[in-house]
């Protein structure tokens, strides 16, 4: 549609209505008070507006003014001739009742003080000219001889007599001869005297004690104010009072409010509308009103034109009602105007002697008309009525209308006084003017809508006296509204306005006293349209419709303007039209134009939006393509994204205006034009950067990511059903690639300048504060853990909207995060060897003794002696301390970790997007776990008789891979180290065990080498390899293989695992510092030290002759391990200044599982296929043994007396290893032939276990090796024969919750698999079990086999790894 038709649309009329509006002129009250309506002039609309404010003047009640009128002279009052005779009259003095009470001028004396000072408080004592008396008299009676005489005879006649004295001369002082209107004062000063000696005999019991006296002060009282009964007229005061008179009427506009507002709405002086006053006063009368009045009153009872027909309402009901409450309106309306003048009551029509009398109504008599007058002028006259409405209710006021209609003046020809000929057009245009005034001349605090205060009063009183009812004042409002509006004088803010002033009820304060209009006290949306003149309704709908068509166009014209910076708003508009157009009962809405009016908007807004999209890409984007960089794409996105959020938040509360959407408008028009253009743009930028070689700042990359994914969230948002144009991850993928290599670079560096600036201490604030374990660890530790969230945090940062990426992602950082921990764990582990390894003092004083073969025999002697004596403590560094509590803190850090990344949904997405395919690849590199377990019979070194083992592994390029720790004075070592190695091909590797020695060079013991191939191992199955050494004696190496993979969780179990072997070489470190004092301690020469001590004393008992062997008591057996209970107590309280809780424990348990060896060591030999040289242990000594292992479990335990347990906790107590020494009593002393059918039965259990369970796994997805899965080696091979459990990979250790459950797991196997490990252990000590042993050798090999080539065969079925397996959900959990 063009705009030339949508304006056509907008501006077109309503044909329909014109119809209505010649039909409505043809029945309007207007058509009945004349043939036609006539233009008002100003001047007219002038005349009649002053008419009726100078009436509401006239009418108006009267004010009244206070006035002072004089009192009138009083009548001239006599006084007291001779006081004398009054006292001797009411006081005799010679009964002795009525004499004074002793002492009574004191309490006299005291009161009159009290006078004279102002302090009395009886009224009428304070006048200035009393005072004056009392003092006068004061001082009479303080004389002595007037004292003394009053005080013998005790009378009250010389009392008053001298009082009377003193009053006579203070008052008759200034007053000229002949003046004696100050005598009358002395009587009432003598009165004031009297009560003032009654009052003191009061006061005193005189009522009661002296009666007689009392009566006759009161009587002497009562005669001396006979001419003056008030004693409380304030003397100074003049005589006279206020009174209230009306005030007469000026006739000046100044005093009238009503003919100022008229003046100003029509814009002429004071002078002017004086003069003009001047002129009509003796036309604009009370008499003119009150003929009006009647006039009308005539017309509206004889159904006459001039006033509102039957014909004019729709329905009868609604006339007479409006009739019905037209009678007493005119009647309150007459009495205004009588109370305003009685004297127009007094005649039969207040009118002129030339002018006949006005008819009255045919029912009325010249009786009943003159009564009301003569009943309203006396009720008006009566000074004692209430209020002007206080007349008897038989006056009727119908009765003024007289018999005479001839001379009534025609309503038709115009000649009422203050009633216009078409009311109605004289209220619209006065309406008009006051409406302009009231705009031109800003709204006040009083403004009421378009009107002020003084313009509705005027337009009020208009209505009243014109007979205009609600309805019609109201719409005629409406009219002045709507016209100003369509000639644009009037805003929609304003309209909406003049809606609510004509929809909402007068305020309280006016219906107290409504005005005289029918139905004032409702608004426009209370009063039925029923009772609505038809001239009025139709009115009413031409004027919704014409302010429809015109809030269409300003609507139209607003919203064109919606996508600008500052647009004009669109609410009032929506709101006039929603809230007074289309719920008014009166309007019908089109659906087909409205239809039409949503479609043209829309199209409207369409181009608007292209527009301003085409103004952004001008403004954003360089015309040289050269130039193009992100940060254009950028602004161009932001300056999309901040007008779609102003529009969002512009229209929060309004989304959809007229059916149309601005929002859904705009983004359906722009946002397919710029992703489109984007794209372009990117693709555009990104190619001339790979030309030209350069790299693009990658902040600029991520910047524009985050603007492009919120242009897609409010394009999904506000389009659902239109997918985005283009994949932003896939476009800006490499910038985050770019960024993780970046990071991988970044990490290494920085572990290693976090390590050369970390000086392992604990981080305490002083020395007397308390560590807490958060304080163990130091810096390097968390900064690289701080590195690791924050480097994480980046990628979560993006909220990158693609899972697979996502989880890509997440597996490099893992990737980074590995190898940084384990070059931490690396760098740690080397310096805490050489920390623990560094000589102690006591160490280097002994080194310099050490220089000769001699000399070193000397030392070795006594180290011997000294293992006696007490052991000193070994001195731990504290900074050695904190790497280990590093380590135990880095793996809590890395479990969060761990959580925080959701490593186990990122492998599933992977998993579910690569599918099998990706799982039978050859991997690129393996991972070999080689676990370093023992050694038997190597050569002895040291001069008495033994080793001091430990285990170096290089590879074919002398590169070391790992180092043992050392075992101290055995042939039989055993390690239990593993280290990894990652290979891509085969690779030599060689073992070499040497003796440490603590002075000079170490010895070499023997070597061995080994081939890990990937090939041999490609089963992925662990293998066990007994290596002969090129010199004596043999070592076990258990070799497993793993893939290495390009996996979330493989690498956190790398990094888990490195944790945890470091923190167990460490700890395994720490051990061994103590391990010789506890091999030292339970070894079997401190048993045969215990108990050739009671053997000697058996000795010396027997020479003695004595009658008791002594025996080995408790005490005994527990004081040969004091000096170990005390050396580990002086280790523990060093170590646990530094150690966090769960380290400590770590270490007790580690010297746990090193004493549990020690003991095994004592009672059974290593597992092996060779008869052993180790002698059983009587039964004597296994009680020995026993009894330590219980005190030993009771000091790790550590129960306090409430049975708390301080130390390790008893499940950790209770090992595996722990059952198995408790289980050797069933079996130490069996026969031999016992032992073998129970090997036998047991081994026979083991294998049908074994074959179940390789069955059930055949229908399983494995990653590793099952339980006892072993394999034929190229050697003798007999180790732990089938107790080879499943190896420890690295996908077991991706957590510290896999890592415990797979704890638990092996400790239920193995209290659920009981193994014959003891009993062929038990059978190396009996020669007779030597073939026995081999047969068992060659049953485990051959069960190895089975199971090896049963897991070939599967894995040939399978194909790869967890083909079928279950995926997990698609979706990544963000953090």
């Amino acid at each position: 549609m063009s705009s030339v038709s949508r304006k056509s649309y907008i501006h077109r009329r309503i044909d329909s209505l014109q119809s209505v509006r010649s039909t409505s002129e043809r029945r309007s009250r207007g058509g009945s008070l004349a043939a036609r309506s006539i233009p008002v002039s100003h001047d007219d609309a002038y005349s009649y507006a002053l008419r009726v404010a100078y009436l509401h003047y006239l009418v108006q009640p009267k004010t009244k003014r206070k006035q002072w009128v004089p009192a009138p002279k009083p009548p001239p009052r006599t006084h007291t001739s001779n006081i004398g005779d009054l006292v001797k009259e009411f006081v005799p003095g010679n009964s002795t009742s009525v004499k004074l009470p002793h002492s009574f001028q004191t309490p006299l004396l005291k009161r009159m003080e009290g006078v004279i000072r102002g302090s009395e408080t009886l009224p009428g004592y304070n006048d200035a000219a009393v005072k004056k008396t009392f003092a006068q008299a004061y001082t009479a009676f303080t004389e002595a001889s007037f004292k003394k005489s009053i005080d013998k005879e005790r009378k009250v006649e010389p009392l008053v007599l001298i009082f009377y004295s003193a009053a006579t001369k203070a008052c008759g002082l200034g007053h000229t001869p002949g003046d004696d209107s100050w005598k009358l004062l002395v009587d009432r000063h003598v009165a004031l005297f009297v009560r003032l000696v009654a009052h003191i005999l009061r006061a005193q019991g005189g009522d009661r004690d002296k009666p007689e006296l009392m009566s006759r002060l009161d009587t002497l009282e009562k005669k001396l104010l006979t001419n003056d009964q008030n004693l409380f007229i304030d003397t100074s005061q003049d005589a006279g009072k206020h009174i209230e008179v009306i005030v007469p009427l000026s006739y000046d506009v100044k005093d009238m409010p009503m003919v100022q507002a008229v003046a100003k709405i029509f814009g002429l002086a004071h002078s002017d509308v004086q003069a003009h006053l001047d002129a009509q006063r003796p036309n604009w009368t009370e008499e003119a009103a009150l003929r009006d009045l009647k006039a009308y009153q005539h017309r509206l009872n004889a159904n006459m034109s001039g006033v509102l027909q039957s014909q004019d309402f729709d329905v009868e009901e609604a006339y007479q009602d409006w009739k019905k409450a037209e009678g007493p309106f005119l009647s309150a309306m007459m009495m205004e105007i009588l109370t305003a003048k009685p004297e127009l009551a007094k005649t039969s029509s207040g009118a002129t002697a030339s002018e006949k009398a006005l008819p009255a109504s045919p029912s009325s008599s010249r009786h009943e008309e003159e009564q009301s007058y003569s009943d309203l002028s006396r009720a008006l006259s009566n000074p004692n009525r209430s209020s002007i409405y206080g007349i008897e209710n038989r006056l009727s006021l119908s009765s003024m209308t007289l018999d005479d209609t001839s001379s009534i003046r025609a309503v038709d020809e115009a000649h009422y006084t203050f009633i216009p000929s078409d009311p109605r057009e004289f209220l619209k245009v006065i309406a008009n003017y006051a409406v302009e005034f009231d705009a031109m001349h800003g709204k006040g605090d009083e403004q009421n809508g378009p009107f002020s205060k003084q313009s509705m009063e005027l337009l009020t009183e208009l209505c009243v006296r014109w007979r205009i009812p609600q309805f019609t004042r109201l719409i005629v409002y409406m009219e002045v509204a709507a016209r100003r509006f369509t000639d644009t004088l009037f805003t929609v803010i304003d309209l909406d306005c003049a809606f609510e002033l004509v929809k909402s009820t007068p305020p309280e304060k006016e219906l107290k006293k409504p005005p005289h209009i029918y139905l004032y006290s409702e608004s426009l949306a209370t009063i039925d349209r029923g009772r609505w003149t038809l001239a009025d309704f139709t009115t009413y709908q031409q004027t919704l419709r014409t302010l429809h068509d015109a809030l269409l166009r300003e609507l139209y014209d607003t919203l064109m303007h919606c996508y600008q910076p500052k647009p004009p708003s669109a609410g009032p508009a929506v709101h006039v039209l929603q809230n007074h157009i289309f719920d008014d009962p009166s309007f019908s809405r089109k659906e087909e134009e409205a239809m039409e009016y949503t479609k043209m908007l829309q199209d409207g807004m369409v181009e608007q939006a292209e527009t301003v999209y085409r103004g952004f890409l001008d403004t954003e984007i360089p015309p040289d393509q050269q130039d193009w960089n992100f940060s254009h794409v950028k602004n161009l996105g932001n300056a999309v994204v901040k007008l779609c959020e102003k529009i969002q938040k512009r229209y929060r509360n309004s989304p959809v205006i007229m059916g149309v959407n601005p929002l859904t408008v705009l983004a359906d028009t722009i946002f397919p034009s710029f992703e489109n253009d984007a794209h372009e743009l990117v693709k555009r930028i990104m190619q001339v950067a790979r030309d030209n070689g350069d790299e693009l700042p990658l902040q600029d990359g991520f910047d524009l990511y985050k603007e492009l994914v919120e242009i897609r969230r409010i394009h999904r948002s506000s389009l659902p059903n239109q997918p985005f144009t283009f994949d932003i991850e896939e476009l800006l993928v490499e910038f985050v690639w770019r960024w993780i290599h970046n990071a991988e670079e970044r990490a290494e560096e920085f572990v290693e300048q976090a390590m050369k600036h970390d000086q392992f201490q604990v981080r305490g604030q002083g020395p007397e504060q308390a560590l807490s374990d958060a304080d163990r660890h130091s810096h390097s530790v968390i900064d690289m853990f701080q590195l690791f969230h924050q480097t994480a945090d980046q990628v979560f940062q993006l909220e990158w909207d693609n899972d697979v990426h996502h989880a890509r992602f997440m597996t490099a950082l893992s990737k980074i995060f590995a190898n940084s921990i384990a070059r931490y764990c690396e760098i740690v582990d080397q310096r805490f060897v050489k920390e623990m390894d560094t000589p102690r003092p006591n160490e280097q004083e002994a080194a310099a003794l050490a220089q000769t073969t001699q000399s070193r025999f000397m030392q070795y002697a006594k180290d011997a002696w000294n293992n006696k004596e007490k052991m000193e403590p070994f001195q731990f560094y504290p900074e050695s301390l904190v790497k280990l509590n590093n380590i135990e803190w880095a793996m809590q850090e890395l479990d969060k970790l761990e959580r925080t990344m959701n490593v186990d949904a990122c492998a599933a997405i992977l998993e579910k997007v690569d599918g099998p395919k990706k799982q039978v690849r050859r991997p690129a590199k393996y991972v070999f776990t080689i676990k370093i377990v023992e050694a038997e019979e190597i050569k002895a070194c040291d001069p008495n008789g033994t080793s001091d083992p430990y285990v170096v592994l290089v590879d074919e390029y002398q590169k070391r891979l790992h180092k043992t720790r050392i075992i101290m004075r055995t042939l039989n070592p055993r390690w239990d180290e593993s280290v990894d190695v990652t290979v891509s091909s085969a690779l030599n590797i060689v073992a070499t065990i040497w003796d440490y020695d603590t002075f000079g060079d170490h010895d070499f013991v023997g070597r061995t080498s080994l081939k890990l191939d990937p090939i041999h191992f490609s089963d992925y199955l662990p293998r066990e390899f007994w290596l002969d050494l090129d010199t004596q004696g043999r070592i076990l190496l258990r070799v497993s293989m793993e893939g290495e993979r390009d996996d979330i969780q493989f690498y956190f179990g790398k990094a888990f695992r490195h944790l945890k072997r470091t923190e167990r070489d460490m700890v395994r470190k720490i051990t061994d510092k103590l391990s010789r004092h506890i091999n030292a301690s339970l070894s079997h020469e401190a048993l045969r030290n215990l108990l050739g001590r009671n053997l000697a004393s058996q000795v010396n008992s027997f020479f003695k002759r004595s009658s008791t062997i002594p025996t080995l008591t408790d005490a005994d057996v527990e004081n040969a391990l004091q000096s170990l209970f005390a050396y580990f107590n002086d280790n523990f309280s060093t170590m646990k200044e530094t150690l966090t809780d769960a380290t400590m424990v770590a270490v007790m348990t580690r010297l746990w599982k090193e004493v549990l060896m020690a003991i095994e060591a004592l009672v059974v030999p290593p597992l092996s296929d060779k008869p052993s040289s180790q002698r059983p242990l009587n039964q004597r000594e296994l009680d020995v043994v026993f009894k330590w292992l219980k005190l030993l479990y009771s000091f790790f335990n550590a129960q306090d007396e409430t049975g708390e347990v301080l130390g390790v906790p008893a499940e950790v107590l209770k090992s595996p290893k722990y059952h198995e020494l408790n289980s050797l009593n069933f079996f130490y002393f069996d026969s031999t032939e016992n032992l073998v059918r129970t090997s036998e039965r047991m081994a026979a259990a083991t294998a049908q276990r074994q074959q179940q369970q390789l069955q059930g796994q055949l229908n399983s997805n494995r990653l590793s090796a099952p339980p006892t899965f072993g394999a034929a080696a190229a050697g003798p091979a007999f180790a732990s024969m089938g107790t080879i459990r499943r190896g420890k990979s690295i996908m077991m250790s991706r957590n510290l919750g896999t890592m415990r459950r797979a704890k638990e797991e092996k400790r239920k196997e193995a209290q659920a698999d009981p193994s014959d490990d003891m009993i062929l252990r038990i059978l190396r000590m009996r020669p007779e079990a030597t073939g026995y042993l081999k047969e068992r050798h060659r049953q485990k090999e051959r069960m190895a086999a089975a199971a090896a080539a049963a897991m070939i065969v599967k894995q040939s079925v399978s194909q790869g790894w967890n083909s079928a397996g279950a995926f997990g959900r698609g979706g990544v959990p963000r953090r």
